[in-house]
């Protein structure tokens, strides 16, 4: 019985080994991504022990078994040695996914799930985006390679007596015991207690909603979403009666003058968030927007760039943890902007500079009804490969503006810059010409504003130019922010949406109302006086609503008007007046009951409109 408990004792010292590590992981976590967290509470920090207990049970269920079956067997010297390495590679390679998330969290706002460590969408780049980010974030390996060393040497091997036999009673012993512990293991595994184990979601219950991340820790996300397809369930908060009247997505536009036939073109911007372009490193795009309709409180919907093409063209936001595009109903039927002014005699394309089947986006547009997409292989122009995403801005942005000249017109037509992602290149020629700003992706934002700039001086030249009328948005907000304004979960979604009409000098103008990219599709459509009937989850510009609606680490984020909602799928969790509180520090939940019933109502009306026409297959009327 002796040998027995010391195997025992042995799983448990190796258990509590691993779990110090996670908090290792979780101070270099934070370290990395200090900018971000403000005020961690002793509330949090335990929150993150809890998650960590059941990301380390579940990972070691099986070395549980393999420490706690009764038998001599496990003494061993060859057992004992396979054992301990197994150990130590399986346990090592779900320490090291916290890794990733030292950088890569600056870039997604959450933790990684299963989806985004396997780089679904993202195959052709991912060889050389490896070694991009080795050798700009070369520490990050030392650190790894220090800390798998150090974990080795310090994992504890079996201490036998001179006990060797094992009577029926010994064995009746550790098999009870083998029972209890094994209970144990699969208690932290599940979180405790509860009727379910703990979610994703259950970290907003520690601290604040911002603090989920760190809360979390990455190993547990990966295990939450392996082997998983995203799959909704329908809430049946209200009757499709009172559903409608709370929120009805289908747009029915009936224009009183002809259509316009303009010519369309949206540019969606890598990573242009709206503090990005108050730095001085953006000057085509400042003076542009003096000459455009912009919109001051402009929002993304999604954090990841594959969010933003069908939140944009086809007014459907990411209210789940994939992408449309890649999760299980990314070949649900969409009636979208592509179709819509298909219909209407438009010849309609979409271009990206990166990869062929980058992110799916080529899958997305036939889904969506493009008749063309244009990538890295239909490029023709002077050598301009970045060494990791693809064609750069500049050099691309004229072969969009050469095609666009060869389209019948009416044309639809929208370009997806990548010069200002990650590694962050510009052309050799240009280094050194524009400033470096306050943050790594300053630079390469000041380059895409002059490739933006050398586009439109080619596009005044051209035929169609006066007949186009112009969008520009961006994908997302850029990895990191220095004004704490732009790091809560408002902030952080904040970008610059305009419409730029070149050949109506009347059109233009600031807005303070709330604007999304979801709102792009259903203001284009009103614009040019097109008659159509489409589900639509936002609203045209001119509309007298005024919300925005995203979805982040399992919470849903609501804005109207001035107030901000944190709502976790059942219950509101917390609600701001974020123009009067851009810190997000007063919790108006208690105090503002009339606010937050009204706001409350229609989020869950919104979820359930969204859920039921995703999972039926109802996006289109």
């Amino acid at each position: 019985m002796q040998n027995y408990l010391q195997s025992v004792k042995l799983f448990f010292k190796r258990f509590l080994i691993v779990l110090i590590i996670y908090q290792v992981c979780r101070g270099l976590f934070l370290f990395f991504n200090r900018n971000n967290f403000n005020d961690i509470s002793l509330k949090s920090t335990l929150g993150g022990l809890h998650f960590d207990l059941s990301a380390i049970g579940y990972i070691n269920l099986l070395f549980a078994l393999f420490h706690f079956i009764p038998g001599n067997f496990k003494n061993k010297p060859r057992y004992q040695k396979v054992l301990k390495i197994s150990f130590f590679i399986v346990n090592l390679v779900f320490i090291l996914t916290n890794f990733v998330d030292f950088e890569y969290y600056k870039f997604t706002g959450r933790r990684s799930t299963y989806g985004m460590i396997t780089a679904s969408g993202m195959e052709n780049e991912i060889g050389g985006l490896i070694f991009s980010f080795l050798a700009e974030f070369w520490h990050l390996p030392i650190i790894a390679i220090v800390l798998a060393v150090l974990f080795w040497k310090v994992i504890p091997n079996l201490k036998l007596s001179t006990e060797q036999s094992n009577n029926k009673l010994q064995i009746l012993k550790q098999s009870g015991v083998f029972i209890l512990l094994m209970g144990v293991v699969f208690l932290f595994g599940r979180g405790g207690f509860q009727k379910k184990p703990i979610k994703i979601v259950d970290a907003v219950n520690y601290g604040s909603i911002n603090q989920s991340a760190f809360v979390l820790n990455t190993p547990f996300c990966i295990l939450k979403t392996i082997g998983k397809k995203e799959t909704l369930e329908i809430p049946n908060f209200y009757s499709e009666e009172e559903l409608n009247a709370y929120f009805n997505p289908v747009f029915e536009n009936n224009p009183k003058e002809d259509a316009t036939k303009k010519n369309v073109a949206i540019i969606i911007l890598e990573s242009f968030g709206r503090e990005n372009i108050q730095r001085g490193q953006t000057p085509f795009l400042d003076s542009l927007i003096t000459k455009s309709l912009y919109f001051e409180n402009g929002f993304a919907n999604g954090k990841l760039s594959i969010d933003a093409v069908p939140s944009t063209l086809s007014s459907i936001p990411s209210l789940m943890n994939h992408s449309l595009i890649t999760s299980s109903y990314s070949i649900n039927e969409i009636y979208g902007l592509p179709k819509i002014l298909k219909d209407n005699g438009y010849n309609t394309s979409f271009f990206h500079g990166a990869f062929n089947g980058s992110q799916n986006f080529d899958q997305y547009c036939k889904v969506a009804g493009f008749d063309n997409y244009f990538g890295k292989d239909e490029y023709d122009g002077p050598e301009s490969f970045d060494g990791t995403w693809g064609v750069f801005d500049e050099d691309f942005f004229q072969f969009y503006c050469k095609k666009m000249g060869t389209f019948k017109e009416p044309f639809f037509t929208t370009i997806f810059s990548i010069s200002s992602h990650n590694p962050y290149t510009i052309p050799e020629k240009h280094k050194g010409k524009f400033p470096k700003g306050l943050t790594k992706i300053d630079e390469s934002v000041a380059y895409a504003d002059y490739a933006l700039r050398l586009f439109f001086e080619s596009a005044k030249k051209q035929d169609w130019y006066n007949n186009t009328l112009f969008v520009l948005t961006s994908d997302h907000t850029s990895s990191e922010q220095i004004e704490d304004k732009f790091k809560t979960n408002v902030g952080k979604f904040r970008i610059p949406i305009l419409f730029f009409n070149p050949g109506d000098k009347t059109f233009g103008g600031l807005s303070y109302r709330n604007m999304q990219q979801i709102d792009i599709t259903p203001s284009i459509i009103d614009l040019l006086n097109i008659k159509t009937k489409m589900i639509t989850f936002g609203k045209p510009y001119k509309s007298e609503k005024d919300f925005v609606v995203y979805y982040l680490d399992n919470i849903y984020h609501y804005i109207d008007g001035d107030y901000y909602m944190a709502f976790d799928g059942k219950k509101a969790i917390g609600l701001y007046n974020f123009k009067k509180d851009e810190l997000l520090k007063t919790n108006l939940l208690q105090s503002e009951k009339e606010i937050s019933t009204k706001m409350e109502n229609f989020i869950k009306a919104y979820i359930q409109s969204f859920n039921t026409r995703l999972i039926n297959n109802k996006l289109v009327l």
